[in-house]
Parts: C-alpha cells; sequence; structure tokens
C-alpha cells in the first residue's frame, strides 16, 4: 500500500465508498467486523457496521462535499480509520458484560501515523487525519468535560492543533453513523461546538492568542485570559529536539548549534561509562542534573532525545517551564527506509527491529507544545506553528 493507492480510492462527491477494496488495502479493517461495542451507543452492531455508517454519512455530508480534495481526503481518512484500534482496545465486563474500548481515540492516533508513515503520505495531511482521530469524540463532551474544562477552552486548543471544522464534520458523521438512545442530544452539542468556534472566531483557523508564551501557558491549563499578553520571566533559551531515532537530530545540532551545551541520555551514558540498556536511570538522573544546572545559570543548550511520547516530553518540558525557559521544539523526521538504512549504519546496539517497536508510542507535538515548533519533514519542508 503506497499513498498513490489511498489516494484513488477516495471517493469524489457523489461516488460510493467500496468497503472491500478498502479492507484488501488495508487488511486491519477486516477485524473491525468481528469487534462487538457496547449496544447503548452502538446498536447497529460492530465496529465494520458503524465505520461503514460513519462513511456513508460523510459522504452525504454537505461540507465534505464543498471541500477542496486535500481536505476531502483528510476528513474522509480520518472516517475511515476513526476506530481501528477497537479490536485492541476491546474489554468485557465478564460480570455485567458491558463492552468498552477505553483509549481507543489515542491508540487509533498512534497506530494510523505508523501506517500512514510506511504509505508515504504527506506529513502535514497524514497528521491532520491523526490530529482527528485523537480526539474524534471531544466535540460530543466538549460540554460537559470530565476534567472540568470550559468549551471556550477545549475550542480554543483545538484550533491550535487542527482544523475545527473538519473535525466537526468527522464527529457529526460519527454521529450519525450509529444507532443509540442520546443521538439527537449529541448531534445537538457537535452543532453548539461548532457555533462556539464561529463564535470565537477559530471555526477554521487558530484563535489568535496574545502571543507565543500566553498561548503556551494557556494550552498547559494556566487560568488566564489568553487576549492579554502574561508576562514572562527571563530564563534559558533552550532547543528541544524531537524524533525516531535516526531522524538526523544529531546531525541538525552539529549544523545548527554546533557551540551550545548538550544535554543527552546518551552522552550521559558515555560520561559514565555505560552500555546501550545498561542502568537508564543513573544516565537520566546524570542528563537532568546537568540541564538543572545550566537552567540555573539561564544558560542556552540543547535537549537532545527522542522525546516520542507525548509522557516522555512532557517530563522534559514540565522541567524546562519551572525554570521560566524559553523553548524551541524542533521535530524531525524522514520516511522508514532512510530510518532503517541509517539506523543499520550507525555504531549503535539498537536494532532495527526495537527501533520498529518504539512506534507504539510515536506521538508528534502538537505547535503548542513550546514557544516555537518546528517540523522538517522528509521531504524537505519546514512548518511554524500549525500543521495543515
Amino acid at each position: 500500500m503506497d499513498w498513490k493507492q489511498l489516494q484513488a480510492h477516495i471517493p469524489a462527491p457523489g461516488a460510493s465508498c467500496h468497503w472491500a477494496a478498502w479492507c484488501e488495502l488495508i487488511p486491519g479493517l477486516m477485524a473491525l467486523e468481528q469487534t462487538p461495542q457496547d449496544p447503548r451507543h452502538h446498536a447497529e452492531g460492530n465496529v465494520g457496521i458503524h465505520t461503514r455508517m460513519v462513511l456513508d454519512a460523510l459522504l452525504a455530508d454537505a461540507a465534505w462535499q464543498s471541500a477542496a480534495s486535500e481536505r476531502r481526503a483528510v476528513m474522509f481518512l480520518a472516517a475511515l480509520l476513526h476506530d481501528i484500534a477497537k479490536p485492541d482496545t476491546t474489554v468485557i465486563d465478564p460480570v455485567t458484560g458491558a463492552i468498552g474500548q477505553p483509549g481507543h481515540s489515542r491508540r487509533g492516533a498512534i497506530d494510523v501515523r505508523a501506517l500512514l508513515w510506511r504509505a508515504g503520505v504527506p506529513f502535514a495531511l497524514r497528521e491532520a487525519v491523526c490530529r482527528i482521530i485523537a480526539v474524534h469524540q471531544v466535540p460530543f463532551f466538549a460540554f460537559a468535560s470530565r476534567r472540568g474544562e470550559t468549551p471556550e477552552y477545549i475550542v480554543r486548543r483545538l484550533s491550535w492543533e487542527l482544523d475545527v471544522s473538519e473535525l466537526a464534520a468527522v464527529a457529526r458523521a460519527d454521529m450519525v453513523g450509529r444507532r443509540c438512545e442520546d443521538q439527537a442530544g449529541h448531534l445537538a452539542d457537535i452543532e453548539l461546538f461548532g457555533e462556539l468556534a464561529r463564535e470565537l472566531g477559530c471555526w477554521d483557523q487558530p484563535w489568535p492568542a496574545a502571543d507565543a508564551h500566553t498561548r503556551l501557558m494557556y494550552a498547559r491549563g494556566m487560568a488566564i485570559d489568553p487576549a492579554y499578553p502574561l508576562h514572562r520571566v527571563p530564563g534559558s533559551e533552550v532547543t528541544v529536539m524531537c524524533g525516531l531515532p535516526a531522524s538526523g537530530k544529531d546531525t541538525w545540532v552539529a549544523e545548527h548549534a554546533p557551540k551550545l551545551p548538550v544535554v543527552s541520555f546518551d552522552d550521559a551514558k558515555a560520561e559514565l561509562g555505560l552500555k546501550h540498556g545498561e542502568n537508564d536511570g543513573r544516565a537520566a538522573h546524570h542528563a537532568i542534573d546537568k540541564a538543572k544546572s545550566l537552567l540555573r545559570e539561564k544558560a542556552a543548550f540543547v535537549w537532545n532525545a527522542t522525546h516520542l511520547s507525548n509522557e516522555m516530553r512532557g517530563k522534559t518540558l514540565d522541567l524546562l517551564y519551572a525554570y521560566d525557559a524559553q523553548v524551541r521544539l524542533v521535530y524531525l523526521e524522514v520516511p522508514p527506509a532512510v530510518v532503517l538504512s541509517r539506523n543499520r549504519q550507525r555504531d549503535t546496539t539498537l536494532t532495527n527491529k526495537d527501533l520498529l517497536r518504539m512506534l507504539h508510542r510515536w506521538e508528534v507535538p502538537m505547535p503548542w507544545e513550546a514557544h516555537r515548533v518546528e517540523y522538517l519533514a522528509d521531504d524537505g519542508s519546514t512548518a511554524a506553528g500549525r500543521i495543515r
């Protein structure tokens, strides 16, 4: 499967979706036909039935039909693959028989990222798809957040991640393409979600925060009005690297920041005389102690690590922001064949098999995670901020 094949199968407005052809192209879709769902929310049946209904609903949606071809591709692929992780996340209560698929949205975004990366789908389009999948249920519950987040906060932050109008179209199709008692109420919530985004001026564009620092702190949960600039305490200027092993991080640092101190777990291991996989905790403490020393001095430096998952990246960023650092996050990516070829040629004990296992925690940074986020993709393009 490659990007040209995927493109050829995406229907044009007025055409129908050929489910069997998609299952042949993406075999993982076939497992949806044997995956049950909670009848309270999906009385229509298994995930395969639901997905076909969602696709039919999307193709009949006026917003999808009138969109440009690239936007139609984003919405179609997001709808096609939005529940791809349900087979692997299904849990059935042995007592009540209740069916759940906890975490399927986040897991689905990760699985689809790896799938589309291997297929050579353009970076920006792929990430637009994955970002919708990761939050495709949010419009259902934006007015009743379990985290206590306001609808305004949810909509603003989402607008810094994706096109809210595309998310709303997929969410609407997801709700129309099912049979459930609360369908009308959820459809009303999706409509209100869209109206709020329009009122805030971020229906199809990012909400204009006062500045990058204000946006960052607001997105991280600080209780402020993001329309007014937040005072920033001066701190270190830190470049945080992010990307799979062998994606070119060391080369980038050598070319763009040759004179800056570098915090690196690999360097820490070398300094401590440790081999790969040996006493990783000690190496991590060593690297963090070096970072804290530089932060106390308010010195500029580079933090060079994979930072693949939100959790691991978050630990680094939490530390940096605790010291008032100004952060530039640089994400690098190259095609699968390049990564595997480079890794084979490197002086490392990390095998390609182990490298590919890392894809299960691969989460590309969001534009609001740092004061500036740069995406350096395999096609040589550079995008600062929001990916379209």
